[in-house]
């Protein structure tokens, strides 16, 4: 069954199931200035889901189309999309757990065919500071669920992830209690920062067993389903919205409670094939098999590229039939870097000539089915984007020329602006031209590039005019723990590694860290273990984290607060210090928000360090 007909399949089985199918919100939501796309299918239910009535009653469907930017640096690898479909249904006050966990169950296995053997769940192993019960009740719908169809269901209770990671999984389990950073449902994170009055609850999630052989062990840890590993991949979650918090900060369960499911389509679609590459789906591969046919390489050895320009390439036709142009603000910057992005991967292909005229029919056909609701200038959009690439490839080539004709052995700042002042040529294409043929620049350029490349990127991944906000997306529990992480890290290499690192760029999501930094060599494993022995004896000092608004002449000179733009910097700034205020382990410009001590952030964990670009190194971190 291929992505199309889950789609349709779903929308059946849940009007046959007494669901409203209600029409897919734009990806750019009118009068929400807190965010550049829908991210989720249930964003924009969230009024019914606070109570208020929705029009089509009480059962709701959908199929949203999504899009987030975060981890666009990550497409590439097999799982990772910026651009994304939730199979949507809401129960606002009607059924709950039981019918909710056996109409999913009856779906996959029944409707899209999915082996229920490969099925595993997940679901809340309770909070007693707060009074919340382990979800025993889902735990027993599922045990039921899986005896008739003749699989036996052990429970395993792990808690934190991490001990999931030395555990793995015994035989016979397959429903896995987790803590509330993997099964607990608030908007403001885990329990502890669930907003007052707010409806909160347990979730339950949905894993698709793609075989024991992918798992890395030395990396990942044993296989179990909330493992960062490639055994597993979530499909779908259940959030059972079923407890509210007082003013006194406690929990009481609501009288009526809702059901907010949302399953990936490309997930589900990848489940039904057996391929853990989400890029070999209907979706997906009739581009990948276009772009084999044009570049003459194959997928295999290409991966990398291929990915990346399927999914760019869906999310720009996504956005340009919704009536989007490029530009260089907020959304229509985001459209224009994706295809940017885009055809600059096609030249590592080798096609270098126009090819968005060939690949943009192919994304278009597989969302004919979508609703013309949401896909308002279909006709419009190979338009758009074909003058766009246009545009660019003249832009690119006349810069190239001009690149070679300047390039020496050293390339300063002032030869890449008078490109971009004089022929338009991004700052960030000339720099990503001159690490793709060898061409050194200053260090000097460098710092100063990394100054306006990193407030860029961040302006247009929050859409928040002004805001210094270090790469952080939201303001969620777990986020802001991740963001002070930041904070210890950078100061953990200047301390171990080179006085002399500075931050080259960040990305944190409620799941992870990715910190850029300056370095000349790849960092040693007694490296990396003494900058993670460090961090973590800083976060269990519980060190305080305390923050003040400065003139800038003053944070510099008298705080020696650490900074790299100081000449763009306000005439008054935040400063973020950590530990003693007269010997801080960190001070640094920031705009916040920083845990209030340390010791709330866990137990600090690189995954990776690798290089990101010339004389630049990465590291992937996360919190357990």
């Amino acid at each position: 069954m291929d992505a199309n007909e889950i789609r349709k399949k779903f929308l059946e089985f849940q009007q046959a199931h007494g669901h409203e199918v209600i029409a897919p919100a734009p990806l750019v939501l009118e009068g929400d200035p807190t965010t550049l796309f829908t991210g989720s299918g249930m964003q924009p239910l969230l009024p019914y889901l606070l109570g208020e009535p929705h029009p089509k009653g009480t059962r709701l469907c959908d199929s949203q189309p999504s899009m987030r930017l975060q981890d666009i640096e990550d497409v590439g690898d097999p799982r990772h999309t910026t651009v994304f479909e939730m199979l949507g249904n809401w129960s606002l006050g009607d059924y709950f757990k039981e019918e909710q966990i056996r109409n999913f169950f009856e779906f996959l296995t029944k409707v899209v065919g999915l082996d229920p053997e490969k099925i595993y769940v997940t679901c809340f192993i309770g909070n007693e500071k707060y009074g919340i019960p382990k979800d025993t009740e889902a735990a027993e719908i599922w045990q039921k669920v899986f005896k008739e169809a003749g699989i036996e269901a052990k429970i395993a209770e792990i808690g934190a992830a991490k001990v999931g990671d030395e555990r793995g999984i015994q035989p016979g389990e397959r429903i896995f209690f987790y803590d509330d950073h993997e099964n607990w449902w608030s908007r403001g994170g885990g329990c502890e920062t669930t907003p007052i009055g707010d409806p909160c609850g347990p979730d339950s999630e949905v894993f698709y067993d793609f075989g024991a052989d992918l798992q890395d062990e030395a990396k990942y840890g044993k296989a179990h389903p909330a493992s960062d590993g490639a055994r597993f991949m979530e499909i779908g979650n259940q959030v059972f919205m079923q407890y509210r918090r007082l003013e006194d900060g406690s929990f009481e369960e609501l009288e009526k409670k809702n059901v907010d499911f949302g399953g990936g389509l490309e997930r589900i679609a990848a489940a039904a094939i057996g391929s853990f590459d989400v890029f070999k789906i209907s979706l997906m591969k009739p581009i990948i098999d276009k772009l084999e046919e044009m570049s003459g390489k194959k997928y295999e050895n290409n991966t990398d590229e291929m990915r990346v320009i399927a999914d760019h390439i869906r999310g720009a036709y996504l956005l340009a039939a919704q009536g989007l142009v490029p530009s260089n603000k907020t959304q229509g910057y985001a459209m224009r870097r994706l295809l940017r992005r885009a055809i600059l991967r096609a030249l590592d292909l080798g096609i270098s000539d126009n090819f968005l005229t060939e690949i943009v029919p192919i994304v278009a056909a597989e969302y004919e089915e979508l609703p013309d609701s949401i896909l308002t200038h279909r006709e419009s959009a190979l338009e758009v984007l074909s003058t766009e690439e246009k545009v660019f490839r003249k832009t690119l080539n006349r810069g190239l020329r001009e690149l070679k004709k300047i390039a020496k052995q050293q390339l300063s700042g002032d030869d890449l602006f008078k490109l971009q002042d004089t022929y338009g040529f991004p700052l960030e294409l000339s720099v990503e031209e001159c690490y793709r043929e060898g061409i050194e620049l200053t260090k000097d350029y460098l710092q100063e590039f990394e100054a306006a490349l990193r407030e860029q990127r961040e302006r247009s991944q929050t859409a928040s005019k002004g805001m210094f906000k270090g790469g952080l997306e939201d303001h969620g529990e777990q986020t802001v723990k991740y963001h002070t992480a930041t904070h210890l890290l950078l100061a953990a290499l200047q301390k171990l590694v080179s006085p002399d690192i500075v931050q080259k760029g960040s990305n944190i999501t409620a799941d992870r860290m990715r910190f850029d930094f300056n370095l000349d060599h790849k960092m040693t494993p007694e490296e990396k273990e003494a900058v993670e022995r460090q961090v973590n004896e800083w976060i269990e000092a519980d060190l305080p984290v305390v923050h003040g608004e400065y003139d800038k002449d003053y944070a510099k000179n008298e705080l020696h607060a650490h900074g790299q733009f100081w000449e763009k910097y306000p005439d008054r700034l935040t400063v973020y210090t950590i530990g003693d205020f007269e010997k801080p382990v960190s001070r640094e410009v920031c705009g916040g928000p920083h845990v209030e001590r340390t010791g709330i952030i866990g137990k600090f964990k690189i995954k990776k360090e690798e290089s990101s670009s010339a004389g630049v190194r990465r590291i992937k971190a996360v919190i357990e």
